[in-house]
């Protein structure tokens, strides 16, 4: 059955495993970096003594960083899955991208994707990488550098979301049965989910409410 008839992109089973195998891979790396500060301490207080606290405490402090680095990372995995429960997945192709800086776009980005405006299709709405947490494998096929080969993997692109509000961006894999490398994508309009309504976006009061389920916060109360 093709992905994007379910009526969400968590009743597609493969989907839930690549969810779940990126959630397992991420908390995999939690535990991994927690050990590694674990270990550089044991291995200062019991094997090299006080002379190397200099050279240890860079390490102590980095691996300290990407454990707590790596919460947040675990969180917006919980998130995407919100974002899956409530949109079907849309098989986009050869859709426009790139990693230059939007004056429409507010706020930080780290490349961007656009996609029809559901209310108006003739319309594109760019959509970003808010963070630059895990998006270099995607980072490296939309630079206008990458071989043909490498651009290819991203001509076609898996989407679950609203244009308007929020998404979930993923990769197909090899055989095109799931998703992979699943990152949040954000719209940064710099106008809340009530604006984007009114002014020619096109977003009902149902839109809103279906946005608010999957995790939309409202930029203004």
């Amino acid at each position: 059955m093709n992905p994007a008839d379910h009526p969400t992109a968590w009743e597609h089973p493969p989907t839930r495993q690549a969810w779940g195998k990126q959630l397992a891979m991420n908390v995999a790396a939690l535990v991994a970096w927690i050990a590694s500060w674990f270990a550089l301490l044991a291995a200062l207080a019991v094997f090299l003594g006080p002379g190397f606290v200099v050279v240890v405490v860079p390490f102590l402090m980095y691996s300290f960083y990407r454990a707590f680095l790596q919460l947040f990372v675990i969180a917006g995995v919980f998130r995407m899955r919100r974002v899956l429960r409530v949109y079907p997945w849309q098989l986009s192709h050869e859709i426009p991208y790139g990693l230059t800086k939007r004056t429409d776009v507010v706020g930080r980005q780290f490349g961007w994707f656009e996609f029809p405006n559901p209310a108006r299709p003739e319309e594109s709405l760019p959509m970003v990488f808010g963070r630059h947490w895990g998006v270099g494998w995607w980072s490296r096929r939309m630079s206008p550098r990458a071989a043909s080969e490498l651009k290819a993997q991203i001509g076609e692109v898996w989407f679950a979301g609203d244009p308007r509000f929020i998404g979930v961006l993923g990769a197909p894999a090899s055989d095109g049965s799931m998703p992979r490398r699943l990152r949040f994508l954000h719209q940064q309009s710099g106008a809340d989910e009530e604006t984007r309504g009114v002014a020619g976006w096109g977003a009902t009061a149902e839109d809103i409410e279906r946005g608010r389920r999957a995790g939309v916060v409202p930029t203004r109360p």
